[in-house]
């Protein structure tokens, strides 16, 4: 009698007891990139279950925490390891060529032009995901501009010509190449020093990423112009999404929405606070104040730029992607190159 009671006792204390919510184990942005991922999206995690609506909360890790390399991040989304991860779309376009495809050198020359390529091809990297990596796309947003930051002196991107670039995917290589340049492929946590050792001589990313990363301080000219947007996004294993009910999949993706249209608006305040904090002007309200040289785009460059998806950067991409993926450019010409004269 003793036993019974006692089992009855802990049923009932079990039932008296909530429901343990949920965790899911989420890869953020590498806290070296700076602001997007210290401002907005820690935050968001941080707030998870308040943000979403659901009893789910998250275990943040930021990704050069985990001991992970961001070109793994679709294998480690397919496996489980991880629920949720902030990709770094160019990193893992290794494995999967077709992300590539939002953000082509010379395809997004603005913050408008990338939403409209980022809502016209999104369905179809999110299938092609699906299909491969068991991974759902929540969304997708920028770091904004891509711009060349170099040592030695530049007055134009035709002085790229014998130097040393650092890339992060095979379309921006192609370009550097075109241009005369070497492309060096570097993951972002590694730029900072080569520079400073001269294994690279130019480097190419946001400008607030630069700042944050001390790139400055290493560098001595800057060239505003935006080679890419630098396109990341949020996958989420498609195991645990489908476990969702649907009304919880609406409230997971309404929240997603609102953070990629939170970062969408960030990284436009960023970069133009960023450039001015580089180049030593006021006001200078989000980073260190530096005093790079900034070098004026010339027309040239803008020609050379805006010629640079239908003379390099598809007609690479396309050989590439549909080797892996037979749909890949035909897909691609039915969304975004639709607005495209080829």
């Amino acid at each position: 009698m003793k036993m019974k009671t006692l089992v009855t006792s802990l049923a009932l204390c079990a039932m008296a007891l909530p429901a343990a919510s949920e965790t899911m184990r989420v890869m953020g942005q590498p806290a070296g990139t700076g602001l997007i991922q210290k401002n907005v999206e820690g935050p968001f995690f941080a707030d998870f279950a308040a943000r979403t609506g659901l009893d789910i909360d998250a275990d943040f890790q930021p990704a050069d925490v985990t001991g992970i390399k961001d070109t793994e991040q679709l294998r480690v989304l397919k496996s489980g390891l991880f629920d949720i991860i902030s990709l770094r779309l160019s990193q893992v376009s290794r494995d999967e060529p077709t992300i590539l495809g939002l953000d082509l050198v010379g395809l997004n020359p603005d913050y408008e032009t990338g939403k409209k390529t980022a809502a016209a091809y999104l369905p179809v990297v999110d299938a092609r995901l699906q299909e491969k990596f068991n991974t759902k796309l929540l969304g997708v947003w920028p770091f904004g501009p891509q711009v060349l930051f170099c040592k030695p002196e530049i007055s134009s991107l035709a002085d790229m010509k014998g130097l040393k670039v650092r890339v992060y995917d095979q379309n921006l290589a192609n370009f550097v190449s075109l241009v005369g340049g070497t492309p060096v492929p570097l993951s972002f946590g590694d730029v900072q020093q080569s520079l400073a050792r001269g294994v690279v001589d130019c480097a190419i990313t946001g400008p607030s990423s630069a700042n944050s990363a001390g790139w400055p301080e290493v560098t001595s000219y800057m060239l505003p112009i935006a080679f890419q947007l630098a396109m990341n996004g949020y996958g989420m294993n498609l195991d645990k999404w489908n476990a969702l009910s649907a009304e919880d999949q609406g409230k997971m993706q309404a929240a997603f929405d609102t953070l990629s249209d939170e970062i969408w608006a960030y990284s436009e305040e960023l970069f133009v606070d960023a450039v001015k904090c580089n180049v030593g002007q006021q006001p200078c309200e989000t980073g260190t104040l530096y005093d790079l040289k900034l070098v004026e785009v010339t027309e040239t460059d803008k020609a050379l730029i805006s010629t640079a998806v239908t003379d390099v950067s598809f007609p690479a991409w396309k050989e590439i992607c549909d080797a892996t993926n037979d749909a890949c450019s035909s897909d691609w010409m039915d969304t975004v190159g639709v607005d495209i004269d080829f």
